[in-house]
């Protein structure tokens, strides 16, 4: 714990379900706890603990003496659950070892005091990190505090239960075989003499977080940065403090078991708040959770892991679709057959004809068509787990096939930038902004946009953007240039997400931006002129537009997550953004090579067919070889973020954004030369598939910056002795 100017910074007043009388709690501690009357005069207050979703906890105050009070919850529990006594005498015995545990005063197990059984030990005055990013520290005390923490979980792993007098603590033999069990309550209390892995998993368990329950893996993404060691960093430092071998035997079933005890002490939390006797006020947010926490103990129970990394080895796998991931991209192929590419020559047409006019944003008839009825099919809203019910890999597959016609996403309301954005406010939005916002988009009534890039700064170096977000009694205030925000000429777009800095000196460079919803229409928010790629406008998506902020106010329920929060949220959106982005690229791929097929097959020069030409044959090779190497790199990427999160498949996602866009341009390139002069006419949608595919080479970061970060892992991996592995 580390010195703190505050002594109880989380506690408040006592819950009605928690209070008990604390005159009697007085006169007990005045006949029994040495020192305690000291200050007669001084009055003792009580407040509680907001923290902790077991035993309710209390911080005493009298006079200059402060205490920490743990007790039973009340009404009916568990057997074996609660158990405060068995806490009292670990705390106990570790204590006189000279272990860094709080000094243990006093245990009562006369209810007739406050109610139920309660335990008192000494406060220690420090800090509390919930949040694993640590913030407000240097990356060097960051690290140190990472460091500290494994060396105690080894130290406390190292001490001898016999010389601790506690052999009847718990049952040593079997532990693992006990938790397999369904059980309704584990909480920290239960702790036992068990496996030390278990523990060792439980720590890093945080690492695999799903990303479908906020607040971990976000914060994680920038842990190079701010000091946070990676997982093989601190397990190596565990084995080293103990003295044992760094493969450790069966750790996928651990990190499994870790998973589903957490899931089991979720649904624990939230029946307790059922019961009426929750510890915490948000004990009901515990329901969401058990689910995905559970399906992730599943998936590392099945996967393969490498006896020299702690990360999952596909090397001897494929990827395979989930049954529903196979129902759905079935359904998606056979919707894409029979309806959109049929109708691919009526759009084209209708923006040739519109290029100019006041409708060029507008979208023709039949694609409202297209969406009713992929609605009515259920082929809706399948780039969002939570929704749909697909893995990333199942996506991905699913990404690639729509990619093949340019206006296909748009028609199963998975289209960009309406995906991260929608993604972004079911992770991070409060309730009230998923309802005005979230539930709309969803729905396909409205569109929306995101405005990051500036253009008066490198935006490569997001760190840079300067656009203001300033606080102003109960709104914020937004001034600032923004450009290339994708989707803002859409006439139903009706909301900008928009990232600025909210400057505050004491932060780190990373904690310095947020994120705050404006409505289009909101006073101040001009729309300068849309931006065209390689002389197309992108019609079709609601073009690039820049868009000037001027003493733009919203009120502050606008705000996303908080203030500080903005790169946190931008990586949680782009994660997943970048694999479908490169899916969809797989799908233009395709499209592009049966484009030059076709051609080569048709066209005869000097006296035979393009493909007999040794070196169209060997383009058509190369291409399909391309398209196969980058597919199984972008779905080794998904199958991460299924499995890991964004967080700890970061040197995948960077691979796959330098590689796609890199593979699929020669690719475009070579049909374009197989097309000859068709091919950068409008008779042919090569020239807009390689416009739209070398943009992606400076989309969600330039290929630079994607490669330094690569080179950075890679050197770290390399020092480490590791290979990284998904």
């Amino acid at each position: 714990m580390e010195p703190s100017a505050s002594p109880e910074p989380d506690s408040g007043e006592v819950l009605p379900q928690h209070k008990f009388d604390s005159g009697s709690l007085e006169a007990y501690l005045n006949q029994h706890l040495p020192g305690f009357g000291a200050e007669p005069e001084a009055k003792l207050t009580v407040t509680q603990y907001r923290s902790g979703q077991s035993n309710p906890t209390f911080y005493l105050r009298k006079g200059f003496q402060a205490y920490v009070l743990r007790k039973k919850p009340p009404g009916s529990l568990l057997p074996k659950a609660h158990q405060i006594d068995r806490e009292f005498k670990v705390q106990k015995a570790l204590f006189s070892v000279g272990f860094p545990v709080p000094k243990p005063l006093l245990y009562c197990s006369d209810p007739s005091v406050i109610g139920t059984e309660f335990y008192l030990m000494d406060h220690v005055q420090g800090r509390i990190f919930r949040d694993f990013t640590i913030p407000g520290v240097t990356p060097a005390e960051c690290s140190a505090m990472y460091v500290a923490m494994i060396e105690t979980l080894a130290r406390l792993h190292s001490l001898n239960v016999q010389s601790l007098q506690l052999e009847g603590y718990g049952r040593g033999a079997g532990y693992c075989k006990r938790q397999s069990r369904v059980i309704a309550i584990l909480d920290w209390e239960l702790s036992t003499i068990g496996h030390p892995l278990s523990d060792l998993a439980h720590l890093s368990v945080f690492y695999f977080w799903p990303r479908t329950v906020p607040g971990i893996n976000q914060n994680f993404y920038f842990q190079e940065n701010i000091g946070i060691p990676s997982i093989e960093e601190l397990i190596s430092i565990y084995c080293r403090c103990r003295g044992i071998n760094s493969i450790l035997p069966n750790w996928n079933f651990f990190l499994a078991l870790a998973c589903f005890k957490m899931a089991g002490i979720a649904q624990g939390v939230y029946s307790r708040y059922l019961l009426g006797n929750n510890a915490s006020e948000n004990s009901f947010l515990f329901a969401k959770v058990v689910q995905p926490l559970a399906e992730t103990g599943l998936q590392l129970s099945k996967r393969t892991f490498s006896t020299t990394s702690p990360h999952i080895d596909t090397s001897q796998q494929l990827f395979v679709l989930s049954k529903t991931g196979q129902e759905v991209l079935a359904r998606v192929k056979r919707f894409m057959k029979q309806h959109i590419l049929p109708a691919e020559k009526e759009v084209i047409e209708f923006y040739v004809q519109n290029e100019n006019s006041v409708d060029r944003w507008k979208k023709p008839l039949v694609i409202d068509k297209l969406k009713e009825m992929a609605k009515a099919e259920g082929l809706w809203n399948l780039f969002l787990p939570a929704v749909s019910g697909l893995s990333q890999v199942d996506y991905a597959l699913i990404a690639e096939e729509t990619g093949k016609c340019f206006f296909a996403p748009d028609v199963f309301n998975c289209q960009a930038p309406d995906t991260g954005n929608m993604e972004l406010l079911h992770l991070y939005g409060s309730e009230k902004q998923k309802q005005q916002w979230l539930e709309p988009l969803l729905q396909g009534n409205i569109a929306s946009c995101f405005c990051m890039t500036e253009p008066n700064v490198a935006s490569s170096d997001a760190t840079n953007i300067e656009c203001s977000i300033q606080r102003d009694g109960d709104s914020y205030v937004i001034n600032g240039k923004k450009w290339w925000s994708s989707g803002a000429g859409n006439p139903k777009c009706t909301i900008a997400i928009v990232l600025g800095r909210t400057k505050n000196a004491t932060a780190t460079r990373y904690k310095q931006h947020s994120m705050v919803l404006v409505p289009i229409n909101t006073p101040g928010v001009e729309i300068i002129r849309p931006l065209s790629v390689f002389g197309y406008m992108d019609n079709f998506h609601g073009g690039h537009f820049e868009i000037h902020f001027n003493q733009v106010r919203v009120p502050v329920t606008n705000l996303i997550l908080g203030e500080g929060r903005g790169f946190e949220i931008a990586q949680g959106r782009l994660g997943p953004g970048r694999i479908h982005h490169c899916m969809r690229t797989v799908g233009v791929a395709e499209r592009a090579l049966q484009i030059m097929c076709e051609r080569a097959t048709q066209r005869v020069a000097f006296k035979k067919k393009l493909f007999s030409h040794e070196v169209v044959a060997h383009w058509i090779a190369e291409s399909r070889i391309a398209i196969e190497k980058i597919r199984l790199l972008i779905l080794k990427a998904a199958h991460g973020i299924d499995t890991l999160g964004c967080a700890g498949t970061r040197k995948e996602i960077a691979m796959i954004k330098v590689a796609t866009p890199r593979a699929v341009c020669k690719i475009i390139d070579r049909a374009i030369q197989v097309c000859g002069g068709a091919g950068v006419s409008q008779d042919y949608p090569l020239a807009n598939m390689y416009a739209l595919t070398r943009t992606l080479r400076l989309a969600d970061g330039p290929d630079e910056v994607h490669l330094s970060a690569i080179a950075a892992m890679e050197l770290r991996d390399q020092a480490g002795g590791v290979r990284s592995k998904v």
